[in-house]
């Protein structure tokens, strides 16, 4: 017990006393064992002597105690003389110690190894968490040297570079089909003119019509001294028909035309 508290001061006992040799060992041994086992707080059970002979050692190969320690739930360590002795009920324990301190090693852990092992642990955690931290401060630099960030107006200006030379190009495409728009406007407008009766005039044909405003395009549609209308460019000219004159058609010759 000393050796347990030593180990781990914050280890609680509860002694149950029996024989431990003689004719009333083996019973005092098992109510001790039944006292434990109905005690909930009991995490585990030592059976412990110190040393002696063969005959002392007698009660703990008792068939009555081997059974009964068999039977129990809560976990029994054996801890009866010294490495040499090996009674019954160091095969029905669920674990055996060569000795009452070595039971006291085995059940109870030892504060300054655990605190060792902690300090271990604690120091392998700030290591990684230290690693972690540099690695997330590295990647944080490196977001910051990036141009986008050192100076985040660069890709405003980049992309108003790129929106002004869109415009640009918008502006010459545009004003190209307009070009180009306004040349078919004057082409059609051009060969519409051409085609116009109007132009026909300006070239110095006129319109003939009668009194009825009927244009003639023949003598037989007039007769001599009929009132008659020249349509010219730019106005009209009142005549009275003279002299009708019939003249015969021109046929070209097909041999000049040939050539």
């Amino acid at each position: 017990m000393e050796n347990a508290k030593r180990r781990w001061p914050a280890a609680r006992f509860r002694v149950a006393a029996a024989r431990m040799q003689g004719t009333y060992a083996a019973r005092e041994v098992m109510e001790a064992l039944e006292v434990l086992e109905r005690d909930a707080e009991v995490d585990v059970i030592v059976v412990a002597r110190g040393g002696g002979s063969v005959e002392d050692l007698l009660p703990f190969s008792d068939e009555a105690v081997v059974r009964a320690v068999h039977a129990m739930r809560t976990p029994v360590v054996s801890a009866i003389g010294h490495e040499a002795d090996q009674p019954l009920l160091d095969l029905v324990a669920d674990v055996r110690a060569s000795t009452p301190t070595d039971a006291a090693r085995r059940i109870v852990p030892d504060l300054a190894e655990e605190q060792h092992r902690l300090d271990v642990g604690l120091g392998r955690l700030r290591q990684a968490l230290g690693s972690w931290l540099d690695r997330e401060q590295h990647r944080l630099t490196t977001l910051r040297t990036r141009p986008a960030m050192a100076d985040p107006r660069h890709l405003l200006d980049a992309r108003s570079d790129e929106v002004q030379q869109l415009k640009q190009r918008a502006r010459r495409t545009l004003r190209h089909r307009l070009d180009r728009a306004g040349d078919d406007v004057h082409h059609a407008a051009a060969r519409v003119a051409a085609l116009s009766p109007l132009a026909t005039l300006q070239r110095g044909y006129a319109v003939l019509q009668d009194a009825d405003g009927h244009v003639v395009t023949s003598i037989d549609e007039v007769t001599t001294g009929a009132a008659v209308s020249v349509r010219v460019a730019d106005g009209r000219v009142g005549a009275t028909v003279d002299t009708l004159t019939a003249l015969t058609p021109v046929v070209p010759d097909p041999e000049e035309t040939d050539d």
